[in-house]
This record gives structure tokens, sequence and C-alpha cells, in this order.
């Protein structure tokens, strides 16, 4: 049955809906010899070609999501001007398609992000209407008091448009040193992923964000196993749950797929057990 092109595409791991849209505006993609355009629709035997280049295109219904424990100093592109270390660095290769980054994290910020192949699951899981939420460990230095806490969860104004917490709740101290007004640990949830979103609405009060983490997007937490600089496979269950999460209908998993995860895991671990005993 055939599909719209860019959802085509974006299953097949080209990229998000939103992009390949822009693509096929833009006269980059044919079927069949003729230039595509909006609306088209295709199936997997069209010859289809993007910029000029050949495109395999393999529906495949056992998506990959990884998840990625991100340093500090670590940035979110494929390749970097500047030649500082990227988060694609050290990400396994995959057979189709390419790893998609779901949402950002800047240079200053360490946690999870997680990677697919699947583009649609990608661009929904970071679109606002979704409101799946995202969920930080954040370290401020300044006093912060009850009216502080009760404008950033009621919703501040930034330069792009009011913004607020869903919740904010204050965490115990995790050293002796932190143990005084001027350091607070707060945990944080919100429900899109604008750029600096936690450390503006945090700003916006006078005080600065000097630690920040990801602990979890939507469903999916961050384990202590997965340490920094490191990755490990969603289990299918995992990668149903963020499906769900967005509407999507959940994939099937291939045999292939299943016995392919449990390889990895088993290969994680022993990589894990070798870190312990150096």
């Amino acid at each position: 049955m055939s599909e719209k092109l860019q959802k085509l595409l974006a299953t097949a791991g080209l990229g998000s809906r939103r992009e390949l849209e822009k693509w096929i505006s833009a006269g980059r993609v044919s079927v069949n010899g003729a230039t595509s355009k909006l609306g088209d629709r295709a199936v997997p035997e069209d010859r289809i070609l993007v910029d000029g280049r050949p495109v395999k295109v393999v529906t495949d219904d056992s998506p990959r999501v990884l998840m990625y424990s991100k340093p500090e100093g670590e940035v979110c592109t494929t390749v970097d001007p500047d030649g500082r270390p990227t988060v694609f660095d050290k990400l396994p290769k995959v057979s189709r398609g390419r790893w998609i980054a779901i949402g950002r994290l800047d240079i200053n910020t360490s946690g999870l992000l997680l990677f697919t192949n699947h583009g649609e699951l990608a661009n929904r899981l970071m679109h606002p209407s979704y409101e799946v939420k995202r969920e930080y460990m954040v370290r401020v230095h300044g006093e912060v008091t009850e009216a502080m806490i009760q404008r950033l969860s009621e919703g501040v104004i930034l330069e792009d448009g009011v913004a607020k917490f869903q919740t904010v709740k204050a965490q115990h101290s995790r050293s002796n040193d932190e143990r005084n007004a001027s350091n607070q640990w707060f945990r944080v949830i919100l429900g899109e992923g604008r750029t600096r979103e936690v450390r503006r609405l945090w700003e916006s009060q006078g005080v600065e964000v000097n630690r920040l983490k990801r602990i979890s997007y939507g469903p999916i937490e961050l384990p202590s196993i997965v340490r920094r600089s490191d990755f490990i496979e969603l289990d299918p269950k995992q990668v149903v749950s963020l499906f769900r999460a967005v509407s999507m209908k959940p994939p099937k998993f291939s045999e292939k797929n299943v016995l392919r995860d449990i390889r990895e895991r088993k290969e994680k671990k022993l990589r894990a057990r070798g870190n312990t005993e150096r």
C-alpha cells in the first residue's frame, strides 16, 4: 500500500517528516523519474532518488532506539567545525537510515539522549503538541524562594513566549560541601524542549544553573548501569512505550532484532564488567 512520500522516507530513517517535506518542496526528491511534490505517494519498491542518488527504502517494523549518557563537553551535531567531540562519535553503525537525535542537550548539560533510526518517531517525540515530559536534576546557585518556585510553576515570559515547569521539587544535598543556601538541587519536569529552556527559566528569577542533567525522556529513565559516554539499546517493551507515548501504532519486532538486542545487551554487560575490574 502506498504512503505519503515524506512519511515513507521518515519511517525509513532519512530524517523527520518535517525535514523531508522541505526536501520535497525544494525539488530534491524524485520517484520513478518524476520530480516529486508534496502530497505524492509511493511504495518501497519505487525508484526513489534524493539529490539524484538512489535511496533504498526498507520499512522495517523493528526500529532501533538507543539511550546514551551524554557527558559535559560533547555537542549534539554529527560534525563540529571546531573539532569538539560529538554525541555521534561512539554510536554503533546502523544498517538502514541514520541515527537521529531525539532532542538536544547543550555542551554544558549531561544525561539522557535518545537516538533512533525511525524518523517519524523522532519527530513526534520532539514535537511540542505531544507534550512528552523531560525530567532534569538541576543545581541552582543563589537563593531560591517559594515565590520563585510558584512563578516557575505558573509560567514566566521568556523571549520566545511563556514557559513553565510542570513540577519543581527541592532535593536533599548531594554532598557536604553543598549544604548551604547558595547551591541547591532541584528535580524539574518540562513538557517541551525549547533551547536552553531549563537554564533560561531559572535565570529569569535571578539565579544561575551550574549543573544540569537530564534523567528521563517520556517513559524512558537513564539507569545507573549506563555510564557517561556509553550507550545501550532499548528493549522491545521500552520502544513500544515510546510509540504509545506519542499515539503511534507500536511496531512488531522480528526474531532477528530481538536476538540482536539480547546479544548486544550481553556484550554491554561484559564491557561493564571489564571496566569494573580495571
